[in-house]
Order: C-alpha cells, then sequence, then structure tokens
C-alpha cells in the first residue's frame, strides 16, 4: 500500500484495480475490500497517509483519496528494507500440514501430493505462460516477484515429486513405529491418552 502510493495519490478502489492490473494480486491478498479499507484505516491512524481529497461523481459513490506521508515514505521504505533482507518464519499452511501428514498413512499422502504436484505443474505452466507474455513488455524488476514464485513453484515440485517417488518405492513409509515412537514422546512430555479425553 506504501509503495503504491508513493508514486501517486490514489483512492482504494484504484489500489485494488493497480494491483489487479500490475498482477500483484497473485502476492498482496486484495481479493477482499474489507481487508482493504482496514489497512488503509490503520495507515491513516498511523499517519502514514493522510486524506488528500474526496472525489464526488454521479456515476460512482463518493471516493476518498489518500496520499503518502513524509513519515510514511520513510517508514515503507524502512518496512521494504527489512522485508528484503530478513528472512521470517511466516508459517505457510503446507509445512503445518506436513507436519500432521502421518495421519493419513502412506498411500493417503501419497494420492494428496500427487493432486498437489500436478497443481503445482498448472500454476508453473500459468506463470510461465504470462512471464513470457510480459517480457520484453516489462523492465524485470517489475516482475521480479514471478521470478521468485517460478523457483519456489519449481522446487516445491521437486520436492514433491521426490516423496511421492519415495512413498511409491516404499523408501517413506511408516506403522507401528510411528504410534510407538508417538506414545514414547507422549510420556516424556507427561501426556498421557487419558490426560487428552
Amino acid at each position: 500500500m506504501l509503495g503504491l502510493l508513493g508514486a501517486g495519490p490514489l483512492h482504494p478502489y484504484g489500489i485494488q484495480r493497480l494491483l489487479k492490473l500490475w498482477g500483484k494480486d497473485e502476492v498482496v491478498n486484495v481479493g477482499n475490500r474489507a481487508n482493504l479499507y482496514k489497512t488503509i484505516k490503520r495507515l491513516h491512524e498511523a499517519e502514514l497517509i493522510a486524506v488528500r481529497q474526496t472525489e464526488r461523481d454521479q456515476l460512482y459513490p463518493e471516493r476518498t483519496v489518500y496520499e503518502l506521508t513524509d513519515e510514511g515514505r520513510l517508514v515503507g521504505l524502512e518496512w521494504l528494507n527489512n522485508m528484503l533482507s530478513t528472512p521470517r518464519n511466516e508459517f505457510p499452511e503446507f509445512p503445518a500440514a506436513l507436519s500432521f501428514a502421518m495421519v493419513l498413512g502412506p498411500e493417503g499422502v501419497r494420492a494428496a501430493l500427487e493432486r498437489r504436484a500436478e497443481r503445482l505443474r498448472e500454476s508453473l505452466t500459468g506463470l510461465e505462460d504470462s512471464m513470457e507474455k510480459q517480457a520484453g513488455n516489462l523492465p524485470r524488476v517489475v516482475l521480479i516477484e514471478d521470478e521468485f514464485r517460478r523457483s519456489m513453484t519449481r522446487a516445491e515440485l521437486k520436492w514433491v515429486d521426490g516423496v511421492i517417488e519415495d512413498l511409491g518405492s516404499g523408501a517413506l513409509t511408516w506403522g507401528r513405529d510411528l504410534a510407538d515412537a508417538a506414545q514414547s514422546s507422549m510420556q516424556q512430555a507427561g501426556v498421557s491418552l487419558g490426560n487428552l479425553a
């Protein structure tokens, strides 16, 4: 938001349209307009953005145009620098699901990962097609997040395919030994199944 307003004043609908037009909605969740307005409210209350004007037009509802404050420009640059330079554990859903994959059993995990691999292939194809269409039209830096997403998708697909192969060959499996290990670790933690009931 601060980055967009750095280019010039915008109203919320314009912010949302610009993010979609530039393809940034693939990396920034702007699908829920209520969240966009909540973000604007927080930034306004923090005095990082200010109301520039309110537009009135018979064709559209009243629109408030926001602009970046001097403090907002400084904070935005600081945040961006920090986000680019400092890795963070963002707690994505997939690793959390993997941590409980054993519940599905080897065949269930294999089936789920096969479906994921197919979706990753489709996503990768779509991303590469989009990047090819944009090549030459925009400077590389404008599409750099697509390069990152392509690399991450390729790496995830390679890893998922490797796990599928290991599940198919029997190199990765579990059974009674997993249940025994779970019971042992629960006892070490002072937890029994009776305490969970």
